[in-house]
């Protein structure tokens, strides 16, 4: 924290102080939320992908069948 010049009481300060720190949580806040929106973002389009070519898909045959598998989980 900074000193106060002598002009300015404590409870400015402190009041200034305070103010910088929320500005820091809400510039912390408003990268996590844009983090979320861009995860969100990418969500909708994996599974708008996943619909839009279900259809083709369906009519694939299977390259892989659950006897290839190597692991089997239980």
């Amino acid at each position: 924290m900074q000193e106060c010049p002598t002009s300015i009481s404590n409870s400015t300060c402190d009041i200034e102080a305070k103010v910088r720190d929320i500005k820091q949580h809400v510039i912390e806040i408003s990268k996590k939320i844009d983090e979320l929106m861009y995860e969100r973002e990418i969500t909708a389009m994996m599974k708008l992908a996943e619909t839009t070519l279900s259809g083709f898909f369906e009519d694939e045959p299977d390259i892989y069948t659950i006897e290839d598998l190597k692991v089997r989980y239980k």
